[in-house]
């Protein structure tokens, strides 16, 4: 039995190429880069520039825009409660703060919690598609609005937002748009001119980079400010202070620069492996769908509808333990362990049916028989017919009350 990684949606695995650039950085770096009054400080400051440099290029931006966090998370939460916060203090009287239905949890909250603080919170529904209409978008900012976030792909189902049309109706607003760029930075093109963006945030682990470093893109000009989230000595331009992780940051920026040269063969990988997994699922478990099929949508993430009767927390849980000893298999009858996920990673640990697929308009049941499946850059085209094989036979087995199949028998 061996473990199929179908989840890289939640975290990728570092490159190996990023790995030697971590280690290399962390081997040489000595000083804070902070510290620029000696040779060992300007060593360590020359490292984060070039980081950041490379960071901007992936995403269009200049590298004076860039400002580093410790991942999206941060980085959104920084970018809506700060941008809205500055405009307050400027003098603004806009008080909307508008987001969607199926953006990540730390946008959403983001929003909800500025209420607190006198905004008015607004949260978007979506099409079928998991897709935000321009009319209904146009229809809430005739109040006026201080800020729209709107992610440019969603980290369940992969369906893609079409900000080049709702970006200019924003623009058209006087409100600052905002992108959560997590899952789509480094696999598709992105030029944040492009999409009139004033604030964007990116994770270098979501492009096989280091956990713990992310950035915010804070647009130049037009001048865009936040207020600082907390209070410190005043790096990243005043908008995020503490002492930066050089070496993270060095991984991080060979990430973005991996992603930059290599995105159109990632995506076409990761297309083809799609393909290959439905192509093979479809004929021995019948009846599974992807969600939002018809959208357009990241070649790396899929939701799978198993078939009725088929809870997929059930089919996950059934999955084999690879780190369980002992068991006695007959040959033939081993299943490989798939790890997938119920949908966002951040939410986990819920039971409740996916928010994100019930915005959809799909039914609790539905919404309840759906997984995420998110291969990647290192997975094979064999592994993602395992991978295939494998869900089917344990969906098989708990819907026959978990018998168990005969030695060698194949897939249904």
């Amino acid at each position: 039995m061996s473990t199929l990684y179908f989840d890289h949606a939640a975290t990728t695995p570092c490159d190996p190429r990023v790995r030697a650039v971590l280690a290399h950085a962390l081997e040489a770096e000595n000083a804070n880069p902070h510290s620029t009054a000696h040779a060992s400080g300007r060593a360590a400051a020359d490292r984060v520039e070039q980081a950041r440099a490379e960071v901007a290029a992936l995403i269009g931006a200049e590298p004076r825009e860039i400002v580093f966090t410790s991942g999206a998370t941060e980085a959104n939460n920084l970018a809506i409660k700060g941008a809205v916060r500055h405009l307050a203090a400027r003098g603004s009287e806009r008080r909307r703060v508008i987001t969607v239905a199926t953006e990540h949890k730390c946008v959403l909250q983001s929003v909800l919690d500025l209420a607190r603080e006198g905004f008015e919170p607004v949260i978007l529904p979506v099409g079928p598609l998991g897709q935000l209409d321009p009319e209904v978008l146009a229809r809430a900012l005739e109040v006026p609005t201080a800020l729209v976030s709107i992610a440019v792909a969603n980290n369940e189902t992969g369906v893609l937002q079409d900000l080049s049309t709702l970006g200019p109706v924003v623009e058209a607003a006087g409100a600052l748009l905002h992108s959560d760029l997590a899952q789509a930075a480094g696999k598709v093109a992105l030029d944040v001119r492009r999409l009139n963006l004033a604030l964007a945030s990116i994770s270098a682990h979501k492009l096989y980079g280091p956990k713990g470093v992310g950035a915010l893109f804070l647009r130049h000009r037009p001048r865009v400010r936040v207020e600082p989230l907390f209070s410190g000595g005043g790096q990243e331009r005043g908008a995020r202070s503490g002492t930066l992780p050089g070496f993270l940051l060095a991984g991080f920026g060979a990430a973005c620069r991996i992603a930059a040269a290599e995105q159109a063969r990632d995506a076409e990988h990761l297309a083809e492996l799609q393909t290959v997994f439905m192509t093979r699922l479809e004929a021995v478990l019948p009846g599974c769908v992807i969600n939002a099929a018809a959208a357009e949508r990241l070649p790396g993430i899929f939701s799978l509808r198993l078939p009725e009767g088929l809870r997929a927390m059930d089919v996950l849980a059934a999955m084999p333990d690879p780190a369980a000893k002992g068991e006695e298999k007959q040959p033939g009858s081993e299943v490989d362990c798939l790890e997938a996920s119920l949908g966002s990673a951040c939410s986990s640990a819920e039971l409740a049916p996916s928010y994100v697929l019930e915005a959809m308009g799909l039914s609790r049941d539905e919404a309840a028989r759906s997984l995420r499946l998110s291969p990647g850059r290192f997975t094979s085209a064999a592994e993602a017919l395992r991978a295939a094989d494998s869900l089917a036979r344990v969906a098989v087995r708990v819907r026959d009350g978990g018998a168990t199949m005969k030695a060698g028998a194949s897939a249904p």
